[in-house]
């Protein structure tokens, strides 16, 4: 699912802010590698949010929605291995992008972006907590959480809602998703891109490894 401007100024407008709060096996499939490592790598609407050396042989990049448990579940049970192994040994340059499956997961990208302020670091640490409270913010309390989220990060319960009502940030993030979607065939979360072939589904940081491992040789 897109999301579409239509339909988040739609829920918006239902209930203002107030409406957020309403609001596998494993598949390595591998494609045209060169062309689409140069299609992965184009640049998007909105600054790339990656952390590790922009030369580092290999390039990750992850494709998820705040709201998706099997990305939270990989955010914390594989990525902070990768991120020791190969992330801050300067092996791997990993770059997150958005791919919002619904309204609540545009708003906790929405969130990210707004409290980052194009600070890298900053954004993988507000996204690590979304995943880690998804079921409270996901299921319950949507507006609340997300406000005490945005004011821990120092920003007034003004400024988180005039954030989430942000439409150019909102506009950019859809058409990232929509490029993803048409172009590189994403069509589910978590989806990764090693150097340009594509992984679906939650992997094993034993699987990575092994796909990691011999572009590091070559």
């Amino acid at each position: 699912m897109i999301i579409t401007r239509r339909a988040f100024t739609t829920m918006l407008s239902l209930t203002g802010l107030a409406a957020l709060a309403g609001l596998s096996p494993l598949r390595f499939i591998s494609e045209a590698m060169a062309q689409t490592a140069a299609d992965v790598a184009k640049p998007v609407s909105l600054p790339d949010m990656a952390i590790g050396p922009e030369n580092a042989a290999v390039t990750i990049t992850e494709y998820a929605s705040m709201t998706c448990p099997h990305c939270a579940a990989f955010n914390e049970q594989v990525f902070p291995k990768l991120k020791k192994e190969f992330i801050d040994t300067g092996k791997v340059r990993y770059i997150f992008r958005e791919f919002p499956l619904d309204i609540k997961a545009a708003a906790g990208s929405m969130l990210s972006r707004c409290i980052a302020n194009g600070d890298a670091q900053k954004y993988f640490a507000v996204t690590d907590m979304l995943f880690r409270s998804q079921n409270d913010w996901v299921t319950k309390n949507t507006t609340e959480t997300l406000t005490r989220i945005g004011k821990q990060a120092g920003l007034s319960p003004q400024q988180v809602e005039a954030c989430l009502k942000d439409q150019a940030l909102l506009d950019k993030i859809a058409a990232d998703q929509k490029y993803a979607s048409e172009v590189l065939k994403v069509d589910s979360t978590p989806t990764f891109f090693i150097n340009g072939e594509k992984i679906k589904g939650e992997a094993s940081f034993d699987e990575f490894a092994k796909k990691i491992n011999p572009l590091l040789k070559s």
